[in-house]
């Protein structure tokens, strides 16, 4: 039978294993090794991935986890910053995790469609989630090969939650652990932000995404990445929750990202516009995948102040998980869309600790 775990407001009584874990042996700090592959999936396009792991490699004692980022914003600048409290892959890594960031085709250093190399209004969206679940299990074999396991786990984040999802109901069997943080999934018709009556919709066709206006991809810039995270933290000094100098990390990853990103005034990156239209999909009612098909463990993790996921998506996701041994829904009170990345008593510690204790 099914064994569900609901915990609406979560309060952590499990201690994180220290940050800097010291070996038995000499007492020495432990030093994370970073490495850097390319991985074949369809046809033309190579799949960028990230290891980190300890210097040692004595990780293999947990199960690896491949991370995946969301809609815009790629890998590195998401999971791995080299700043204090800015790499959630070095907190999964000190606590017994081979990790994997993956960039979906379009994004980071994998290939760019084609396309991308035109303006963005001559071609429709790219990178829809058939695709980018195409490039999770070019990744999820070419990690299970590398470490010798059979099974992996996946974390996404937003959209790259919805891509991992859909990965599992395919292919659960190679899946050990599954996280969903901040996800759609379906269920309600109501998106404040993605949905009907937004800039996403076709005035002239009511229900369907506007392909045309949004492109093949589209342009963000170092500041637009901070107005929807600003609005969701409830204090006026924002510094207060979110460390200048993980913001600032954050934006030069991101632009970074993109080699192309310097050629425009102000520099920007590109970003495949199939995420969008899957999201808009989504939330008008619309389900691309079906829970009930997975078989692995699986946690739902939500903020409470996030602007992306909504209440229905859990209960949505709560009622097809049918089919696992496990669920855990954690909801991080008073935590934003980007708490991995915010102060860790604004949350970030919580959600840390959630994640190792049901990889455990």
């Amino acid at each position: 039978m099914m064994k569900l775990m609901v915990t609406l407001w979560f309060t952590t009584t499990t201690l994180l294993m220290a940050l800097h874990l010291r070996s038995e042996e000499s007492g020495s700090e432990q030093v994370l090794a970073r490495n850097e592959f390319m991985v074949s999936s369809d046809a033309g396009f190579e799949i960028y991935v990230r290891e980190v792991m300890l210097e040692t490699g004595r990780n293999l004692q947990r199960p690896p986890v491949i991370l995946l980022h969301g809609a815009r914003v790629p890998g590195v600048a998401s999971f791995d910053l080299a700043v204090p409290h800015g790499s959630f892959a070095a907190d999964l890594t000190l606590n017994g995790h081979a990790v994997y960031i993956m960039d979906a085709r379009g994004y980071g250093r994998s290939t760019r469609p084609p396309q991308m190399e035109l303006p963005p209004e001559a071609n429709g969206p790219l990178a829809r989630s058939d695709e980018v679940v195409r490039d999770i299990g070019a990744v999820v074999d070419a990690v299970r090969q590398r470490t010798g396991v059979n099974r992996v786990a996946l974390l996404g984040w937003a959209t790259g939650g919805h891509w991992m999802g859909q990965y599992a109901s395919i292919h659960s069997h190679k899946v050990s652990h599954l996280v969903l943080y901040n996800s759609l999934y379906g269920g309600t018709f109501e998106h404040p932000m993605l949905g009907r009556g937004s800039a996403n919709e076709d005035p002239e066709n009511p229900g369907q995404f506007d392909r045309a206006t949004q492109g093949a991809y589209r342009f963000s810039t170092a500041e637009s990445l901070f107005p929807v995270w600003d609005n969701s933290i409830p204090i006026d000094d924002k510094t207060l929750w979110r460390d200048p100098i993980v913001a600032e990390a954050y934006a030069t990853a991101a632009l970074a990202s993109d080699y192309t990103s310097n050629l425009r005034t102000p520099p920007s990156f590109r970003a495949p516009s199939g995420a969008i239209e899957d999201s808009f999909y989504l939330v008008t009612g619309r389900q691309l995948w079906d829970a009930s098909l997975i078989k692995a463990p699986t946690l739902v993790i939500r903020s409470e102040l996030d602007f992306w996921s909504r209440h229905g998506d859990v209960q949505k996701l709560i009622e097809h998980l049918v089919s696992v041994p496990r669920v855990e829904v954690v909801t991080i009170p008073q935590a934003t869309h980007f708490v991995h990345l915010d102060r860790p008593e604004r949350g970030r510690t919580q959600f840390v600790e959630t994640v190792v204790t049901f990889l455990m």
